[in-house]
């Protein structure tokens, strides 16, 4: 966002005395509201340090370690220095965790490392550095009075899961939710904060549009799935108009076999190995699924919330692939010159930027608001913080991969909620401005 001054012409301009007037008044106000209130609700007071350009440009894919990168681009209020929040490191925090595995219930069985014997506990103590500034960690009270009234949802798969889950456990250190969930399906999840009258939810749509599972076992073990690309997933399309805040992420689940349809015809599949059915890549399926995705978003009429993009997470499997002995064993950070971003996982973050640009691009068309919360490289960078084998116990009678695609509670995945709640700073400063330049764009700061 580029900080420009105010474009006030005053000898030009015959409402010059007005206009100076009014700042006046509005300057006078503000500094009589910050004393008396320092820790005000508002974000525009000593909340947030930094701010955002509300359209986010990625970087390139030969750029996404570079400090130089736009995609995200913060600017401290105070000067003239960008700041990306996304692109950074992970550096040491003796800190943390913030919560543990027996102060929080809400941390699932597969993904309770310290429940299942991991013996290392480093890999809790680390914070997101971005290059050039501080990421203030998460503060549960202050993102609760920021959501005070509104309701957030988390739409996709289980990594979606484990980061609502991530959320709640933070949130522990103020207020535990209540179950309001209107269904006892555990993939449809309600949760209220009572105290602040904020609810939580969680829509499973793994594939993010129509799907069925047409074989439980397919050519690999993992279930052959019908993905109709064209049409929308109304589990979660029907279900989004009240909600302030939509956290949308895919992924990993298009990895798996796939058959796909437009029109309701078979177009190619993703190694379904069907005979007379051309074998397409995911990548395929994966674009046409987040168009579907963010065109069923922009057709509400009635949604008038923020929709944040969460982009790809990375696994980490090293000697051998998931099914053959992968595993994932370090216990400490790369540094962003230890690795790169490449191969499919370049394609699918590459896919979701595109995606989105056009998107919010259609979006702004249509009063629509998108957001990209940016977590690939940072999370590119946590080969430590996988579960591996500590998702159960090694004598349990069970059929269970390594699992080196969901993170540890406590993990690094908790500093979503630091991005998190860094973002919800920066639109509470963008309401501002426009509450209080509703008509003068001239006096916009932009």
């Amino acid at each position: 966002m580029k900080h420009q001054a105010m474009e006030l012409h005053f000898s030009q301009s015959p409402r010059t005395p007005k206009i100076v007037f009014t700042i006046t008044i509005t300057l006078i106000i503000l500094a009589i509201i910050s004393l008396h209130y320092p820790l005000s609700g508002n974000p525009i007071f000593g909340f947030s340090k930094y701010y955002s350009s509300p359209s986010p440009e990625p970087s390139s894919p030969s750029s996404l370690n570079n400090n130089d990168s736009d995609q995200g681009s913060i600017k401290e209020v105070e000067g003239s220095e960008k700041c990306d929040i996304f692109s950074g490191e992970w550096v040491p925090n003796p800190e943390g965790p913030y919560y543990t595995n027996t102060t929080c219930w809400a941390i699932h069985e597969h993904q309770n490392c310290m429940k299942y014997g991991r013996p290392d506990t480093d890999f809790m103590k680390w914070r997101w550095k971005p290059d050039g500034c501080e990421l203030p960690i998460f503060n549960p009270s202050q993102f609760l009075e920021i959501v005070r009234g509104k309701s957030m949802a988390f739409v996709g798969d289980s990594v979606a899961r484990n980061q609502m889950q991530s959320l709640i456990c933070l949130l522990s250190r103020v207020e535990y939710p209540v179950d309001v969930s209107y269904t006892p399906e555990e993939r449809f999840k309600r949760w209220r904060y009572t105290s602040y009258n904020f609810t939580l939810a969680t829509f499973w749509t793994p594939h993010l549009v129509k799907s069925k599972e047409a074989d439980s076992d397919g050519p690999t073990n993992t279930g052959l799935f019908n993905l109709y690309l064209d049409e929308f997933d109304e589990e979660w399309t029907t279900q989004i108009d009240d909600f302030d805040f939509l956290i949308i992420s895919a992924g990993h689940w298009f990895f798996r076999p796939m058959v796909y349809y437009e029109n309701n015809k078979i177009v190619g599949c993703k190694y379904c190995l069907l005979d007379n059915v051309t074998d397409m890549k995911m990548f395929y399926g994966y674009r046409s699924a987040f168009r579907t995705a963010f065109k069923g978003i922009n057709s509400l009429e009635n949604y008038k919330g923020i929709t944040f993009l969460r982009t790809f997470a990375p696994s980490h499997f090293e000697n051998g692939l998931w099914n053959q002995g992968g595993n994932c064993v370090r216990t400490r950070p790369f540094k962003s010159n230890e690795t790169t971003l490449e191969g499919d996982n370049l394609e699918l973050y590459m896919i979701q930027i595109e995606e989105f640009k056009a998107a919010e691009k259609e979006g702004q068309r249509r009063g629509k608001r998108f957001r990209l919360l940016d977590t690939t490289q940072a999370m590119l960078l946590r080969p430590d913080g996988h579960p591996s084998r500590y998702g159960h116990w090694p004598h349990e009678n069970v059929t269970l991969y390594n699992d080196c695609v969901h993170w540890c509670l406590p993990g690094p995945i908790d500093t979503w909620s630091d991005f998190l709640l860094e973002m919800l700073k920066m639109e509470g400063i963008r309401s501002y401005e426009d509450k209080l330049y509703p008509s003068d764009r001239k006096m916009r700061f932009r």
